[in-house]
């Protein structure tokens, strides 16, 4: 199958969204999908207001010629950016079917950083989705939460881990205090990194992440360890040299990192709220509770080896079968078990498995 994925969100930056796009279009192409990925890196682009490190496409123009000469049999639209608002403008002139996935809390972001309703935002997204043949969500709650606010056609895709890359390592990557209480993704005010580095707990608080808070909290925070991006092997040894994982943000749709520190054999600190919830096993894998620094201490008490065990029950090959599940084909065929209909050279409609 010829797939369109269509995202703001890509190299060079380190994120959820980055991650959960690279690894489906690995395993898409794995499977022996022809998958095109249209990001900035191909346009020309200008820094993101208020997060010059994100770079937006502005000749999005092109987004239309690209997608003709691919000719797709289904287009997946992953962010409500430039380029996704192009993409989607394109398929509902030709009324071409497309999937799209609300993966990152913009209205609550926006809100954050302008001051603006985030009721009102919420609308301007509920309408950018509002065409989408599935709009595909990573967890039950999140579905729920939609479509109490009018989404439709609310469909799930959750997400995975790399155990092989994040597993629990022998050597010890840092220099620090035990025990070690570590955070790691996006150094933003959005992630309420804050509220962790606030907190009187013993040994040490580590951060690992860029981002437009960076320079901010490391000159409020001095006691802090802040290590800068890291990805690969240099995150991974990160993460198994720590004890637990902080995860203070309450706006997250899901938080792929705490999948990864899980793998590690990390526990997780978290609040009680939307993503902790739908990815901690309170008490077995992580402590969730309105007071992080209890969660902290506690966590500390939790096995290593049930937070592994809880990080292989998540699959990227799984995740990749529900997204193929999700697509709408261009001649409104359905995607299942990832299996499409194909046209025989006599005309005929064939059964083909194109992804075994």
């Amino acid at each position: 199958m010829k797939i369109a994925i269509v995202t703001d969100a890509w190299y060079p930056q380190i994120n959820g969204v980055v991650n959960t796009l690279v690894h489906t279009v690995r395993c898409l192409r794995r499977q022996n999908h022809s998958v095109q990925v249209i990001a900035p890196e191909q346009f020309r682009t200008i820094p993101c207001p208020t997060y010059p490190e994100i770079h937006l496409a502005v000749d999005v123009w092109t987004v239309g010629k690209r997608l003709e000469q691919q000719s797709p049999d289904a287009v997946h639209i992953a962010t409500e950016g430039p380029l996704g608002f192009a993409a989607r403008r394109w398929c509902l002139a030709r009324s071409f079917p497309f999937t799209t996935a609300y993966m990152t809390r913009f209205p609550e972001y926006i809100a954050m950083r302008f001051g603006l309703p985030p009721d009102l935002l919420t609308g301007c997204f509920r309408r950018f989705h509002g065409p989408s043949s599935g709009v595909m969500v990573s967890t039950v709650s999140l579905r729920d939460e939609l479509a109490s606010k009018g989404f439709r056609n609310l469909k799930l895709w959750s997400r995975g881990v790399d155990t092989e890359l994040f597993a629990p390592g022998s050597a010890d990557a840092l220099e620090a205090p035990r025990p070690r209480f570590l955070y790691v993704g996006r150094v933003a005010v959005e992630k309420n990194i804050e509220a962790f580095l606030r907190l009187d707990l013993p040994g040490s608080k580590i951060v690992t992440g860029a981002g437009p808070s960076l320079d901010h909290l490391r000159a409020s925070y001095p006691d802090a360890l802040f290590t800068g991006a890291k990805r690969g092997e240099e995150l991974a040894a990160i993460y198994a040299s720590c004890d637990v994982f902080v995860f203070p943000s309450c706006t997250d749709t899901f938080g792929v990192v705490m999948l990864e520190a899980a793998a590690c054999g990390l526990p997780v600190a978290a609040f009680p709220v939307q993503g902790p919830l739908d990815v901690v096993r309170n008490g077995m894998t992580g402590v969730l509770d309105r007071d992080l620094g209890r969660a902290c201490i506690e966590a500390l008490a939790i096995d290593s080896e049930a937070c592994r065990a809880h990080a292989l029950s998540f699959s990227w090959d799984a995740c990749t079968e529900q997204f193929l599940d999700n697509l709408a084909l261009e001649d409104g065929a359905a995607v299942l078990c990832g299996r499409r209909a194909s046209q025989g050279s006599d005309g005929t409609r064939t059964g083909r498995a194109s992804c075994l």
